[in-house]
């Protein structure tokens, strides 16, 4: 089986440096800069747990255009990169082939399968290119697992290895078997859920006011309890999502105690979000998908949500400012 990762970071060298180390495909990777470079010279390194995997793929490029069809494609770029990736993503997959996308908070293919009109979500595919090429190829994943890049070609797993992977539409199909026995193989610990929708949902609650409060003030989750109030800001932000949520048809609020998540005791001292590191780095970050989409599905339900329409402007306009400084 032939599988390329598209956008070799910490998400995709975890999942790559695991694939190659289980031997049971041939894997390629897309990756740029100096995580390219690295790879190329001498693979990737993942630790975890005390201990270090390493693998080197069968090949290593910033231009997909170059590497054969592939039969599985596992997509984790950022979402706002992903509109402009559909053409070369679609001309990537064999005939037969499937990609994985693995994304924080909404998908793109939010709508594929759901009653009702289907369509893309404008936020987060303005011209309709990833509904237009992909949605008959695409599989959804949630990810339980914080990593980061050490050094180029070196990453860092904090904790966690639960993938979450299912069909838009809910079936249980062949091709996504084969994913979650090839997860499984090379050690990425793989599930089919009941409802992928609702696990998307679990995820962004708290990503939504995690990633987002992370990026507003340079701090790690473990680190907000130390500022007044901002503990209770997390928490209305994750309440706000959760009751947007309940109103689509997914309701987790009994299942999710928000109180305890807003102490974010549990998180791992070193660990910054993913929006805090594009923040760090000065790159654009994943704003509509985190927490924009969800302020549009609060105005298409009839949901009020004052805290997240308070931040959303502020996001914005920090996220265009490091669109302007590094274009």
């Amino acid at each position: 089986m032939k599988v390329c990762i598209y956008g070799t970071g910490a998400i995709g060298g975890h999942v790559a440096t695991r694939l190659i180390a289980g031997g049971a495909a041939q894997v390629s990777v897309v990756a740029r800069g100096a995580q390219l470079e690295a790879i190329r010279r001498r693979g990737l390194v993942l630790k975890s747990g005390g201990k270090e995997i390493s693998g080197k793929p069968v090949a290593a490029t910033d231009d997909p255009s170059t590497l054969p069809p592939q039969d599985l494609v596992v997509v984790t770029l950022k979402a706002h990169s992903l509109p402009g990736a559909a053409e070369s993503l679609a001309k990537l997959l064999s005939p037969q082939g499937s990609v994985v996308f693995v994304l924080n908070g909404i998908p793109w293919w939010w709508r594929l399968g759901l009653p009702g009109t289907p369509g893309p979500l404008p936020l987060l595919d303005p011209d309709g290119a990833l509904w237009t090429k992909l949605r008959e190829k695409t599989l959804g994943c949630v990810v339980y697992g914080p990593v980061e890049v050490q050094e180029p070609g070196v990453i860092y797993h904090f904790s966690g290895n639960r993938w979450v992977i299912g069909e838009p539409d809910g079936s249980k199909s062949a091709r996504l078997k084969s994913v979650i026995d090839l997860f499984n193989a090379g050690g990425l610990v793989a599930e089919i859920p009941a409802d992928l929708r609702r696990e998307v949902w679990r995820k962004t609650s708290g990503n939504a006011a995690g990633n987002t409060l992370a990026a507003l003030t340079r701090l790690s989750g473990a680190d907000f309890g130390l500022v007044p109030g901002l503990p209770d800001l997390y928490a209305s932000l994750m309440r706000e999502t959760l009751e947007v949520a309940a109103k689509l048809g997914w309701d987790l609020r009994a299942e999710i105690d928000v109180d305890k998540v807003a102490k974010r005791s549990d998180q791992p001292q070193r660990f910054r979000s993913s929006m805090l590191q594009d923040v760090d780095a000065g790159r654009p970050m994943e704003v509509e998908a985190l927490l924009g989409q969800i302020q549009a599905f609060s105005r298409e339900a009839g949901v009020p949500v004052p805290t997240i329409d308070f931040i959303m402007p502020l996001l914005r306009g920090l996220d265009r400012a490091l669109r302007e400084k590094h274009p």
